[in-house]
């Protein structure tokens, strides 16, 4: 792969800007310097807060259609530069190219969603004559958008989660500043990118580079941002709520995916599922699958038939067609699971496969007999690691799925429609997954968690009905309504 040395600006309220101070933007394949980005200040975020004042009532005042045509615009340029913006994704982060051509794919789905969301962002009619005396009054409610968006965005999708930021954001009428993962900054500059070329009004959108020390507090404490949006971890998230104060807060905070396995279950497709969503984007996926329950009458099967679909994943250059897994997003965080494995096997746990690191690459790795009490079993791994158990029944999976502190997305395999829903039922998640491995998601589902995994949902409808409030009207009439 070629290295790269150009410096790129940051999107400052519609224009683009660069600064002395750079980060530098890695690949974690080789730590190849890509290219270099603007390292904002304080000072940067409070200019890029005080245009989006201004252009939050320039996108609240834009009507629906020409809302609607800025987003399709942006879609068909990503449509039109999707090479470009794959190799950005596989160069930056830890996606494969295949898996950064379906994340476009994704993106330019989400754009479109959002603008055809646009068009049905409605109120009611309320019937005000349900309460006695009230037969004089007639009324309905709309939605009107929160004003200004603070967002903020990880390493693992680093296009498609900043689309499912910005499209419902424009779509309802909102201004929107976008801090993207330090590490992963480049997708999101070629979305800002895509909206310059599509003629959004300046000051609309800014995308702002730079370390979340520095630029993150002011973003999430300014008052005058009255909405913050986050996808990330569950101890960043808690600071964020605790610094955020009186605003508008919508939070994906991650996981630790339960997927179960009844011995009715189509075996083969069910190996197959898992595995992919263990190892995509080397686990580290917020919905991936981490820990497995299979039914004892088929596990020994089940195990086998995993680890030889595990074994036979081809790891390495992500650039390369062949290759099914590339590195973590740095050496730091394959160290940490590396860590967390080795924690495991101390305390009594079995490598069945993988456990080895080089550099930024950690092999797919799957574990037995993992104590319930070991980091890798009660954290989100954020890794390509996985726990198989064997379990007696559905209750006695259903127990164990539920005693983590998170509930994002779930996965049941089996062929029983009354255990399916049981599980649908009794399963702490906000998603689950029948004959589908937990990390299966279209852009248009309402998307989130309970308990650890976070508030509010995403998923383009919902983003928008979280970055609108309802506003009540009610006339009251001269003379009393008859029927």
């Amino acid at each position: 792969m070629t290295t790269q040395t150009a410096v790129q600006g940051m999107y400052l309220a519609g224009k683009w800007t660069t600064r002395e101070a750079k980060i530098e933007v890695l690949d974690p394949h080789d730590q190849s310097l890509i290219c270099s980005v603007p390292s904002a200040s304080a000072e940067d975020m409070h200019h890029a807060i005080n245009e989006a004042k201004i252009g939050m009532k320039i996108a609240a005042e834009l009507p629906v259609h020409k809302r609607m045509t800025i987003l399709h615009r942006a879609a068909e340029y990503v449509d039109e530069n999707r090479t470009r913006f794959a190799r950005t994704i596989a160069m930056e982060g830890s996606k494969t190219i295949r898996e950064a051509r379906g994340e476009v794919q994704r993106c330019i789905e989400t754009l479109r969603l959002s603008a055809e969301e646009a068009r049905r962002i409605n109120g009611e009619t309320i019937p005000f004559d349900q309460r006695p005396g009230s037969e004089d009054r007639l009324g309905y409610y709309f939605r009107f958008p929160v004003g200004i968006i603070g967002a903020i965005t990880p390493f693992n999708d680093p296009l498609n989660l900043v689309a499912h930021k910005i499209g419902p954001a424009i779509a309802a009428g909102n201004a929107i500043i976008v801090k993207p993962a330090t590490v992963t900054p480049l997708s999101a500059l070629l979305l800002a990118e895509a909206f310059d070329n599509a003629d959004l009004p300046h000051g609309v959108l800014s995308v702002i580079t730079g370390r979340g020390s520095e630029i993150g507090n002011v973003l999430v404490t300014h008052p005058d941002v009255r909405m913050i949006s986050f996808t990330g971890g569950l101890e960043t998230g808690e600071q964020i709520t605790h610094q955020a104060g009186l605003k508008k807060i919508s939070m994906e905070l991650g996981s630790n995916s339960p997927v179960i396995v009844l011995n009715d279950a189509d075996l083969e497709h069910a190996v197959k599922a898992t595995v992919s969503g263990s190892f995509s984007a080397a686990g580290q996926n917020c919905i991936g699958v981490q820990r497995v329950y299979i039914q004892e009458g088929i596990y020994d099967v089940f195990e086998e038939l995993f680890v030889k679909e595990t074994v036979a994943l081809s790891v390495g250059d992500k650039m390369l067609e062949t290759t099914d897994m590339g590195p973590m997003i740095n050496e730091k965080e394959a160290i940490r699971v590396e860590a967390w494995v080795g924690e495991a096997l101390e305390q009594g746990a079995n490598l069945l496969t993988g456990g080895v690191r080089e550099g930024a690459y950690y092999t797919p790795t799957v574990l037995t007999h993992v104590p319930q009490d070991c980091m890798i079993a009660k954290q989100e791994i954020f890794g390509p690691a996985v726990l198989l158990y064997p379990v007696s029944d559905l209750d006695e999976a259903i127990d164990l799925a539920n005693g983590v502190n998170y509930g994002l997305h779930g996965g049941i395999f089996t062929e029983n429609l009354e255990k399916a829903f049981e599980a649908i039922t009794r399963l702490q998640v906000g998603g689950l997954m029948i004959n589908d491995s937990s990390d299966y998601r279209i852009d248009g589902m309402p998307f989130g968690g309970i308990k650890g995994s976070g508030i509010g949902r995403e998923g383009v409808k919902s983003s928008i009905l979280e970055m609108t409030e309802p506003r009540v009207v009610s006339f009251k009439l001269k003379h009393r309504m008859k029927a």
